[in-house]
């Protein structure tokens, strides 16, 4: 598995994505982002994700709408927590890279954080 960056436990996968090349790490983070907003919804893939990148709503926002996705899509549930269309989660993963400076760390992080939620899909 140590070619594909999988590893038996968290730690070993952290280490391994950062041998990764960014384009094989945005691949598995949009595949992460649709696997597991099936899995679990996407409230749940946001708050991770925002957990792991370090931002809040508001940047997710803008996030978002720089991966290409129009900020007309974000909306918020009666609960006031912030909510995009599952098909479009993708875009957090171009976004994140252009408004960051350290986008790839942040998606490797996201990544890393969710290691079980892959060894399970």
């Amino acid at each position: 598995m140590a070619a594909t960056g999988l590893s038996a436990d968290a730690e070993e996968y952290a280490r391994r994505l950062e041998e990764q090349p960014d384009d094989q790490v945005d691949a598995w983070a949009m595949e992460l982002l649709r696997d597991l907003s099936i899995r679990r919804g996407v409230r749940r893939v946001l708050e991770d994700f925002m957990k792991a990148a370090a931002i809040g709503p508001r940047e997710l926002e803008r996030v978002f709408a720089a991966g290409g996705c129009p900020p007309s899509t974000v909306g918020f549930t009666d609960a006031g927590e912030i909510m995009v269309p599952a098909v479009s989660l993708h875009c957090l993963v171009s976004g994140i890279r252009s408004q960051t400076t350290d986008g790839g760390k942040r998606l490797r992080r996201f990544l890393a954080a969710n290691f079980l939620e892959i060894a399970y899909i």
